[in-house]
Formats: C-alpha cells, structure tokens, sequence
C-alpha cells in the first residue's frame, strides 16, 4: 500500500484529467483478473469482485484526483508535477481500496456476496465525480456503501464516525458591485465600489450571527476580495468570492436568498447596481443510523483500532454525499496524523502528509465492514424503498 501511495503521490493529476491515474488504477485490477470497467462518468474506475456464495452487494469508495499545490515536503516521494499535488490523502484512498481489493480477490471463493470498488475521479472539484459515475451506473445492483477519510487531525489507530450529518453542504456565491469610478480626489463625483462592498462584507455576517437559528449551524465566508485600480483612482466596480457551508437544505435556502436580499439593500442605500451567481456544490453527507452502527461493530474487530469516537460535524464538503441520496451507507474518517508531530499541518496544505500505517487501519477496517455486512430480507426491503425514493 505503501508503495502504491507513493508512486502516485509523486505523479498526482487535477480534477477531470486524471487520465494516467485511471490507466494505472484499471490496469492494476487487469493485472489480477479482476473484472474492470473504464471511463465511467469521465475518469471513473469501478471493479467488481464476485464471491462463490450468494449474498449483499457491498460498495467501497475510493476518490483519486489532487490539487493546485505545490508541494513543499522534502520527502523521497515528493510531487514530480510542478505546481500539482496530493493534498488530501486521496493517494492513500487509492492504495487502500486497492490492495483490500487484491486480499478480496484471493479470498472469493470463500465469500459471500459482490464487492463493488468504487475508484472515483475528481472529488475536489464541483460538480464532482460522484453524479457522473452514479448516472453511468457505478451504483447498480449495489445494497450499501462504505467510504473513509484519512484524516489528519485524528491520531493514528482512531476511527471517528457520525449519525446524521457528517460534512456539510458547499456553495459558492460571487457578487460584483457596479459603482462608477473617477479620481481619488473628488470622491463626491463617484459611487465608490470599495467602500460598498466592504460594507457588503460587513453586512454578510449579520446573516449567520442574526438571522439564522442558533441551533443550527452555518458559515458564510468571503474569501476573495478584489479591485484593482491605481492609487488615485476611486473604484469602478468591486468582486466579491465566498463560500457557504450548512446542513440543513431549508438553512441553505434561506441563507442564498438572505445574501441577496442584502446584497440589494446595501446597493439601493449606495445608488448602485450589482451581479449575483449562487453555485450550489455538494449536499451534505448525512449517514445512515443502521449503517453506521453497523461500522462502529465492525471497527471493534479491528485490532488495530485503540479508539473509536463519535465526531463533530466538519464543515468540509464531500461529494460522497450523492452516494448515500441514493443507497444506504456511512462515511468516517481513519486517523492519519504523522508521527512525532503534535499540530499536523492541515488538509490542502502545501506541506501535508499522513501517517502511512492509516493505510493499513483504512482498508482493515473498509474489509470488516464489507465481510461482515449481511443482507437481511428486512434490511432488503429497506434498501429497496429507499432506493425508489
């Protein structure tokens, strides 16, 4: 696994353009006599592994795209791609899913059931990999659904899981203010786009702080501020980039009308006019109850596993979200934290890395849940239903 993971942590591909990381991925399980399919949704890889005896058809997800980063580790396995890197961990979901998969294959004439391993292409960037693959059917026939996380901040041996929402929905909104621009030293004569939209910024954070439920959570977040003029000149028109995060869709409703409602009353107060996109990206991934208690079971028989704890929702976003609208299942992170560092540097991070024995954790406790997993004719019906919804 190991080995695997650093050979592609040193050759990552962006998000829609993995196409070597997919030959690699595909030709491994070609290599094994594992029945393979390409191409699915874009970059997608899905091989499934049939066992003797007949049984639940069990899903395991693995994404395999990087980041815009250059890498600043001095490590042997360090990025060879300039300005590309695997910031994620999801070099190690890779090997994880891949080597489990190898252990699967030796064993199948003993298994019951089907293994779905489920190689997902550009998880970093919205739309995602997850719809594509699930309209070209990367899902059919399939009962349930695992997927971890390395995680960097959990400590190694620690599984972190959680009922309900896990992660949570990512928007994006963006909004240019139109001011009217001239010199710096007559500003009565303008409509200064600065100045309005940073009281727009200001006026934002009144959405979160007093006009959501407090027991709710959300974020709203400008991340990007932008008007470039010269020194003298008074501001023509202004841009504005940020990010909202929530788990509640009636939240996520209100909060991309709210913006707007403030949007227009600072600029009706300004005299000016505006532009405003809202891209709705990722829904949050919310698990499934049974499914997820169905994992804590299985991560006990772990005995690599020391700790197993509930965790906080993360505002992250995840496109293992579609996975779980449209079969029962649960996400959860695998601690990853590096050895002999107390404050790991954090995920999307030029200087990220994992603690490679998580590897190991990951697919033990990815293979537990799969073996163990059995169909009732209940639990069937349920799947059934919930599917059909």
């Amino acid at each position: 696994m190991v080995e695997i993971r650093r050979y592609l942590h040193q050759h990552p591909e962006l998000s829609f353009k993995e196409v070597n990381t997919a030959k690699y991925i595909a030709n491994f399980y070609k290599d094994l006599g594992i029945e393979v399919r390409e191409n699915v949704g874009g970059n997608g890889v899905v091989a499934r592994i049939k066992g003797a005896k007949p049984g639940s058809t069990v899903a395991l997800r693995a994404d395999f795209d990087a980041l815009p980063i250059q890498e600043e580790n001095e490590v042997p396995y360090k990025s060879l791609v300039p300005g590309v890197m695997h910031a994620c961990g999801h070099d190690g979901h890779t090997a994880t899913l891949l080597v489990l998969a190898k252990v699967l294959n030796e064993l199948k004439d003993d298994l019951s059931g089907e293994y779905v391993m489920i190689h997902q292409h550009a998880e970093e960037y919205a739309p995602g990999g997850a719809i594509s693959m699930i309209k070209d059917g990367c899902l059919d026939g399939v009962d349930v659904i695992f997927g971890t996380h390395l995680w960097s901040p959990v400590p190694y041996g620690e599984i972190t899981y959680r009922k309900g929402p896990i992660m949570a929905a990512a928007d994006r909104f963006e909004i240019t203010i139109q001011g009217f621009g001239g010199h710096g030293a007559q500003p009565h004569k303008t409509k200064d786009a600065i100045v309005i939209a940073s009281q727009l910024v200001l006026n934002l954070q009144q959405i979160v702080s007093r006009r959501v439920n407090p027991i709710d959570s959300a974020v709203v977040s400008v991340g990007s501020f932008v008007s470039n003029n010269a020194f003298n000149v008074i501001a023509d028109s202004a841009k504005i980039i940020g990010t909202v995060r929530t788990f509640n869709e009636e939240v996520r409703d209100f909060i991309e009308k709210e913006i707007e409602k403030v949007i227009k009353g600072t600029c009706f107060a300004s005299d000016c006019t505006y532009e405003y996109l809202y891209d709705r990206g990722y829904p949050a991934v919310v698990n499934h109850d049974k499914e997820t208690d169905f994992l804590v079971a299985s991560a006990k028989l772990v005995k690599d596993i020391h700790s197993i704890q509930e965790a906080e929702p993360e505002m992250g976003g995840e496109d293992f979200a579609y996975y779980l609208q449209h079969v029962k299942g649960t996400f959860f992170f695998t601690g990853a934290k590096p050895e002999a560092t107390e404050t790991p540097y954090p995920h999307h991070h030029p200087r990220f890395d994992i603690n490679e024995k998580s590897l190991l954790v990951a697919a033990k406790t990815l293979g537990s849940a799969a073996l163990n997993y059995q169909q009732t004719e209940d639990s069937k019906e349920e799947s059934e239903e919930f599917a059909a919804k």
